[in-house]
């Protein structure tokens, strides 16, 4: 292990316990200036501050701007002015920028409560800075072709400008990916530690097999502090939570996950980090593009009585229902994947089926569960997720790819 990663891992151990600290002092500073809410999936109606994701953001950008000349010390202690590794030091401070960009738009989210089509269009904006890098520095926009297509477009295609939209693709999908799969306590913190965990755990691997060791490293640089702040706001944010991470924390997190993608030169196997987040944004598409009608909340309902979380439900009449929504519905519930109640309503003109979130299919394959066990599942679920990226990516990635050992 190389002595600028041991200090950045002291950095993160008191990026940790600096959000440990501060996040409870800050609490009625956020209730006073109006940021908080109320836990509908509780019975208590005490005000919970919010966004407190800022403040997990700000002990992270701290940390990584004192970390900033430890990678390069050596060079400047021996007044080697000339080996200065130029491209490395503008790809690091490129990325603090467009996390910092991120942190700032987010927080301006939860604070104006923008619309959808703010929330595609700030991350791409955030994104820009780190594709000018990525095009100073590198440039490559060629992709290897898997085998099975080889036959019809060679070894290797050039995407040009589509390469770039890829990327900026991926920054939005990441940040709103995790602000999609949302909604109880714990679950948006805990999906991005796991993910973190996960981008460290192959970040090792491919050290210990010397691959792309500068690449591998950047990240690691960047994914322990993030770490280490995402787990003390876990702690706050678990079930009961006495905070909520709000919008600027899942793309704070979503955007940090896209920088070391894009920069350590493993995007798709991050996204494989994000099985569970793809599936269900594949699920929430007919609601996300309104062919079926969608709530303004999509939350599981809260049963008083039981102290545990059942399927929520969007009602509409047939009329509202469009033909791709038809279909999905079919579809989904040809597979077991969505429940419809016909019928419904006093005069029996509505229709009605559940969310459609990966939380609430859940629950209708479990039944009813409380919300601290929900969270629990579905971390177990990211994990198993994990997983099975690491199989695909050591163990059937050959099937597709010249895999280098």
């Amino acid at each position: 292990m190389n002595w600028p990663l041991l200090i950045n891992i002291a950095l993160s151990t008191a990026g940790f316990l600096a959000t440990f600290i501060i996040i409870p002092n800050f609490y009625q500073v956020f209730i006073d200036a109006g940021m908080f809410g109320r836990d509908l999936n509780k019975t208590s109606k005490a005000k919970v501050p919010e966004a407190l994701g800022v403040i997990c953001g700000a002990v992270f950008l701290m940390v990584m701007f004192l970390f900033i000349p430890v990678p390069f010390l050596e060079i400047f202690l021996a007044d080697k002015w000339e080996k200065f590794p130029h491209h490395e030091f503008v790809e690091f401070i490129c990325a603090l920028l467009s996390i910092c960009c991120m942190i700032f738009l987010g927080f301006a989210d939860d604070a104006l409560n923008l619309k959808w089509r703010h929330k595609l269009l700030l991350p791409s904006m955030a994104s820009l800075p780190l594709l000018m890098v990525y095009l100073v520095n590198f440039g490559n926009t060629v992709i290897i072709v898997p085998k099975p297509l080889r036959f019809l477009l060679g070894i290797e295609i050039d995407l040009f400008i589509l390469y770039y939209l890829y990327m900026g693709m991926l920054a939005v999908f990441c940040t709103n990916a995790i602000n999609i799969l949302a909604g109880i306590n714990g679950l948006e913190a805990g999906q991005s530690l796991v993910i973190a965990l996960s981008i460290v755990t192959f970040n090792s691997v491919e050290l210990s097999r010397g691959m792309w060791r500068n690449n591998q490293f950047l990240s690691l640089y960047i994914m322990m502090p993030f770490i280490g702040v995402c787990a003390a706001l876990l702690y706050y944010n678990w079930y009961p939570s006495r905070v909520f991470v709000g919008d600027t924390f899942c793309y704070f997190a979503g955007m940090t996950f896209a920088v070391v993608g894009i920069l350590g030169h493993f995007s798709k196997t991050m996204l494989l980090f994000f099985i569970p987040q793809i599936f269900n944004f594949i699920y929430s598409i007919p609601q996300l593009f309104h062919f079926v009608p969608c709530p303004r909340h999509r939350l599981p309902k809260y049963d008083p009585k039981t102290n545990k979380l059942g399927m929520s439900y969007s009602r509409f009449k047939p009329s509202e229902l469009k033909p791709l929504g038809s279909l999905a519905l079919y579809l989904f519930k040809l597979f077991g994947l969505v429940q419809i109640n016909y019928n419904v309503g006093e005069d029996g003109e509505y229709m009605e089926c559940n969310n459609l979130t990966l939380i609430n299919l859940i629950i209708k394959i479990l039944g009813p569960t409380h919300e601290q066990t929900l969270t629990v599942y579905l971390l177990i679920i990211q994990v198993l997720g994990s997983c099975l990226a690491f199989f695909i990516r050591y163990k059937l990635a050959s099937m597709f790819y010249d895999v280098v050992h």
